[in-house]
């Protein structure tokens, strides 16, 4: 059997888990990072994730610090502008509301890169760390906790030693459910198509436009060709399973009408995939020897760019006390530290998924009364100056500060 030792174990090899092997191995730590599958970096390749990330300017200052970031701006799509717009009313009158990144003085809001690119990206920068490695295809197969650090049974007939294994290894996390954490998971009936569109007739001039009229939001966001844009249409089980009946002509005019035009007539180039939309919490962060990031620890629906944004979030958090305990001579596994990692963000955790699932079920309503509510509730947030910078500041999360 083949004996490793590491100062960390990364379980899964997702963008959270590619990004966390970057940042720790940046601050010096010894990151192995194992993924029970390779990543696809080709996004023609079959099994390439058509999804697209918008970086938050707190995520991206966290990959500024750990050397990553020059290799991912050149790919990526500024988003200047967050437009919500309400297209429900029955006269088809829109309702439209900017949010500009400048009123907050910032350069952005976000920046937007395909998945497949951003895993192209950190893989090729870790392979230039001589302590970052990533095994794939390689599988967790088992941990046992001890007072002196982690044991790790790997696939393949290997055995890893660490003070700290990381569980970034989905919603469904085996080891998170090896450990005995808890998760409150709940649904909506709906779910989310997946696909990137081409709008020949106007640019997007990188603002990233949600449409907003029942069964969840239609959202487009910039990529970097100024006519082409990632979308993520929500809707409820039945309407999404109906449009996956469509050709790509007739998927193009259904896509074009739910936008209410507001880019012209779309046309489809990459795509359809289907994602299951639910929200999901752990209960805690910590465990024995463990700490839950990414999926493992929250999932929630894909509006306002929170979800990878989050698991940075959780990651720059769980980054400074693994380095703090480090430079004082302390476990980077200690129950103590793990601990304050999961007091630290469960607030803040819990906060946005709140928040989340209450657009969510906003933008789902299908009563005209609902719809009416909605409206006023955009224009006031929007009108009110105050409001408006406070949302724009919320949204961005962790690391943004309101000028006085």
């Amino acid at each position: 059997m083949e004996r490793i030792d590491t100062d960390i174990l990364i379980a899964g090899g997702g963008i959270a888990g590619l990004l966390a092997s970057a940042v720790l191995a940046e601050i010096g730590f010894d990151v192995i990072c194992a993924d029970p599958v390779p990543p696809v970096t080709d996004g023609a390749a079959a099994g390439a994730d058509t999804r697209s990330t918008a970086f938050l300017m707190p995520s991206v200052q966290l990959l500024e610090r750990a050397g990553l970031w020059p290799r991912l701006a050149a790919h990526a799509a500024p988003l200047r502008i967050m437009r919500i717009v309400d297209a429900s009313a029955a006269e088809g009158a829109l309702e439209t509301a900017d949010f500009v990144s400048d009123d907050i003085d910032q350069p952005a809001f976000a920046y937007n890169l395909p998945n497949w690119l951003i895993r192209r990206e950190v893989l090729a920068h870790l392979q230039t760390r001589a302590n970052a490695q990533l095994l794939a295809p390689c599988r967790v197969e088992g941990m046992l906790a001890r007072s002196s650090g982690a044991i790790v049974t790997l696939s393949g007939n290997r055995q890893l030693r660490a003070p700290l294994v990381i569980a970034a290894d989905g919603r469904n996390s085996p080891l998170r459910k090896a450990a005995g954490i808890a998760a409150k998971k709940w649904s909506y009936g709906q779910k989310a198509l997946v696909f990137v569109v081409h709008h020949p007739d106007l640019p997007h001039e990188n603002v990233s436009t949600e449409v907003h009229k029942s069964g969840g939001p239609f959202t487009l966001v910039p990529l970097p060709d100024a006519h082409q844009s990632a979308v993520v249409w929500m809707a409820t089980g039945p309407e999404i399973a109906a449009l996956n009946t469509l050709d790509d002509a007739a998927f193009a005019q259904a896509a074009t009408a739910r936008s209410a035009h507001v880019l012209g007539a779309l046309t489809l180039v990459a795509g359809r995939a289907t994602w299951p939309i639910i929200a999901q919490q752990a209960a805690r962060l910590d465990g024995p020897r463990l700490a839950l990031l990414a999926e493992a620890a929250h999932v929630i629906p894909p509006i306002g760019a929170q979800g990878l944004n989050m698991s940075l979030a959780d990651l720059a958090a769980l980054a400074g006390l693994l380095a703090e305990a480090r430079n004082a001579g302390q476990d980077i596994g200690a129950p103590a530290l793990l601990a304050r990692y999961s007091r630290a963000r469960l607030p803040d955790m819990a906060a946005r998924i709140a928040g989340v699932d209450a657009l969510n079920r906003a933008s789902m309503a299908s009563a005209a009364p609902l719809h009416g509510l909605r409206r006023q509730g955009l224009k006031l947030l929007h009108g009110v100056k105050p409001l408006r910078k406070a949302a724009m500041f919320a949204g961005l999360g962790a690391g943004a500060r309101q000028a006085p």
